[in-house]
């Protein structure tokens, strides 16, 4: 996977190619990533890269020229790369979308500014739109960074754990299960006891169950869409029927 980010500020991405599973990935050579600055692409002498808006309004637009031109240095280093543009427009991006994107052979990451680019980069220069939430940041680098960090982990040899990507949040449409570590005891409140009992089949019968019970109150929404396998079922039946209980007997 090769990872090529335009922006105006390549600088912050310095940090980032440095630290954790990114640095890791792109030393054992999983992925390559590299910055392209858009101002290097300017031809005026004050390398501007935005400009007024057409029919008035706050802000700057990111013009065309720089950005064109800077879409297609990259695109000719990395041919069969999808063009992502960063926008609040996008698609909302999700777990799927990056099992999507892992299997890409490259990402070219378009980091607006400003009040955004001109649109007509949108129509003609761009693959994909992504959004990574209903708001509003000062720029597409955030965003880009957070593409690249849950694309990353989904590439083969990326995490040290194979099975860690598989169960993640959302990767299988529920939230993940609690973790503990040592100490056992920590201000009153123990670990569970199955996670100390060495019975893999009941350890992961506990995790299923905590991913439901996490899953219910924070996101009942994710497993209003989804299928049920039968040992999910199993377990929402005995938790009907313990409701249904205290109910009755409140009654």
């Amino acid at each position: 996977m090769n990872f090529t980010v335009l922006t105006i500020f390549p600088e912050m991405f310095d940090a980032y190619w440095a630290h954790g599973i990114l640095r890791r990935a792109l030393k054992q050579g999983q992925v390559t990533a590299h910055t392209v600055n858009i101002r290097d692409y300017a031809t005026d002498r004050h390398k501007m890269t935005d400009d007024r808006p057409y029919g008035g309004g706050a802000g700057m637009v990111m013009k065309p020229e720089p950005l064109v031109a800077a879409i297609e240095a990259a695109d000719e280093k990395s041919s069969q790369a999808v063009k992502v543009l960063l926008t609040p427009q996008g698609r909302p991006f999700d777990q799927g979308l990056a099992e999507e994107l892992s299997h890409e052979k490259g990402l070219i990451f378009v980091c607006g500014r400003y009040e955004g680019v001109d649109e007509r980069i949108c129509e003609n220069h761009i693959d994909l739109e992504i959004s990574i939430g209903d708001y509003v940041l000062t720029g597409g680098e955030v965003a880009a960074m957070a593409v690249i960090d849950a694309v990353t982990r989904l590439i083969p040899g990326a995490l040290g754990n194979e099975d860690s990507a598989g169960q993640d949040s959302f990767s299988r449409d529920l939230l993940e299960h609690g973790h503990f570590t040592r100490p056992p005891e920590f201000n009153g409140e123990s670990v569970p006891e199955v996670l100390l009992s060495g019975n893999h089949s009941a350890i992961a019968k506990w995790r299923l169950e905590y991913s439901l019970v996490k899953t219910v109150l924070k996101r009942p929404d994710l497993l209003r869409d989804r299928s049920l396998e039968q040992s999910e079922l199993d377990i929402l039946h005995k938790w009907q029927k313990e409701i249904e209980s205290i109910i009755h007997s409140k009654s």
